[in-house]
């Protein structure tokens, strides 16, 4: 996913005065969680007695009635003796019944929350698999509709998904967090006889079912995130590439046909710059997919959706406002990014989400040093500056679906340039960020496990450094004090063991000095004027008294 400061088109003319106005804002006051928020948010008994194993979602889509309904074949494995499980399932959409075998189980709902009871409780160790049938009409709510049921400029039914945030029970039962992700996943999707549509996964085939509707099968053959589990239906007309032996299948509709196969273009690029710093392309068995969508896009695993009007920039405009943005299509860049940190690498829980986005926007900063080299690169990331406004921590609250605040994006990519500096070799900060990813690779973590892993890697204990730059609203500053061909130094901070080293003194002939929260003091034939603090490549601020 991309900032939400620019996720609607309708918004563009109001970002400058937004901006602006946040400048001055006071600083937000948490929003205290409500039952909702919990039922959805917590890994509650009925959620944490069970792991799941797959989903196949097997379901008819009908544009010119605006519904969808069918059933999810859910399995799961019991980690406890229990009679009770949580699926969730937006109260606008009904439940026609829930079988175990061909017996059907009561349910109560409370808001979101399905709970589920059996006749008698299920054994700790044994897999069990339900089936959940409903239908309804969605409701097109959240930030792209979650569910929206359009037209193309040809007059088409233009169907698409989008539902991170809102979560994916406003259109399909399933357990509705990020903890636990299904192993596998099956897709059957029937649609009218002259519409496509485009899945996750590997495709399997389609079948015509001789009333109208051809169903279209999907293998997904890795874990995935229940937000990224994506249709999309239309008139679509489909090409290809490929990135050594690996299709890469890229779908539009006729009349963006042009635009996509001069833009799409640089999907092989981008695929190849991760691929140099990560390792292999994560889903290689369900391929990658590029779909054209009337939104801007979201990073649906294996089918990265694209709205960005076939141009380079994000919406037509310079992103980070240093003159490098529109060298390249942002949304093809950032959303696929999220194939390696989002969806092969995930957040167990949304308060995380830097995990996300603070490392998929670095992505896009590696890929510019990739693409055009380390100068350029390192002046697009510090072109993200001007959009951090330190008014809350990065990590927000856990357990209450709580989303963090827009700084878990651009502070979270200087934060990653930061710790590069700290290591201050990039031979070895280039191994680090390759064994983060593979080994963290399908499974989903808390940011205590990613700096447990990295101090380890590192042999150093740098989670003061981590607490301060995520769990604190402040950036940390260095003060520094002149007097007397002396000067003194400290790290301004809200850990109190905040110990960070730094390049001070002149520009290409940095010295490092490691100030802690403790005052020290060291000779410099530099004035206050001259003594200079290495900005570009860490994300700090600067008094000078």
């Amino acid at each position: 996913m991309f900032p939400r400061t620019l996720c609607d088109v309708r918004l563009l003319g109001l970002l400058f005065i937004m901006l602006a106005a946040q400048s001055v804002a006071q600083t937000p006051q948490p929003r205290l969680p409500t039952h909702a928020d919990i039922l959805r948010g917590a890994d509650g008994p009925f959620r944490a007695n069970n792991k799941l194993i797959s989903y196949h979602l097997d379901i008819r889509v009908d544009p010119a009635a605006k519904t969808i309904g069918g059933k999810n074949t859910i399995r799961f494995r019991m980690v406890k003796d229990d009679s009770r499980i949580q699926i969730d399932l937006i109260d606008t959409l009904k439940i026609d019944k829930i079988l175990l075998g061909k017996m059907e189980l009561k349910y109560e709902r409370d808001d979101r929350a399905v709970f589920i009871d059996f006749p008698e409780p299920l054994r700790a160790g044994k897999a069990y698999s339900i089936d959940f049938f409903y239908s309804g009409h969605p409701v097109q709510t959240g930030r792209f509709g979650a569910l929206t049921f359009g037209k193309d400029p040809s007059g088409h039914p233009w169907i698409n998904t989008a539902c991170e945030g809102i979560g994916a029970s406003v259109w399909w039962p399933n357990k509705d967090q990020w903890k636990d992700k299904v192993e596998n996943m099956q897709l059957s999707v029937a649609i009218p006889n002259n519409l496509v549509d485009v899945s996750n996964g590997k495709f399997v085939g389609k079948t015509d079912l001789g009333d109208g509707y051809t169903r279209w099968d999907w293998m997904i053959h890795y874990p995935i995130d229940n937000y990224c589990v994506s249709l999309n239906i239309g008139n679509y007309q489909h090409f290809s590439d490929k990135v050594g032996n690996m299709p890469l299948d890229f779908y539009a509709l006729p009349e963006h046909m042009e635009g996509a196969k001069k833009q799409f273009a640089q999907c092989k690029g981008m695929i190849e710059a991760y691929q140099h710093f990560f390792g292999e392309y994560p889903f290689r068995k369900d391929g990658y997919k590029l779909i054209d969508v009337p939104y801007s896009g979201m990073e649906h695993q294996s089918a990265v959706t694209y709205g960005n009007r076939f141009a380079n920039g994000y919406l037509g405009m310079d992103w980070t406002g240093v003159g490098i943005s529109k060298k390249f299509d942002f949304i093809i860049i950032h959303e696929s990014g999220h194939e390696w940190f989002g969806n092969a690498v995930s957040a167990a829980d949304p308060s995380d989400m830097w995990i996300h986005e603070g490392w998929t926007t670095y992505l896009e900063c590696l890929y510019v040093e990739y693409m055009y080299g380390k100068e350029d690169g390192l002046k697009y990331t510090n072109g993200y500056k001007s959009k951090v406004r330190n008014r809350q921590p990065i990590i927000s609250e856990r357990g209450i679906n709580a989303e963090p605040p827009q700084d878990m994006y651009f502070k979270g990519a200087l934060f990653l340039n930061t710790l590069r500096s700290i290591v201050d070799d990039d031979k070895n900060w280039f191994r680090l960020i390759h064994d983060v990813y593979q080994h963290f690779k399908y499974h989903a973590i808390m940011t205590e496990e990613m700096v447990a892993y990295i101090n380890g890697w590192l042999h150093m204990n740098l989670t003061p450094v981590f607490d301060q730059y995520l769990r604190h609203a402040n950036l940390v500053a260095l003060e520094l004090k002149f007097e007397g061909g002396n000067v003194s130094y400290r790290w301004k901070a809200d850990e109190p063991n905040f110990a960070m080293p730094i390049k001070v003194g002149i520009k290409d002939h940095w010295q490092v000095i490691h100030p802690t929260t403790t005052w020290q003091t060291m000779p410099t034939t530099l004035s206050k004027d001259q003594f200079e603090v290495d900005t570009e490549h860490y994300f700090v601020g600067v008094a000078k008294d």
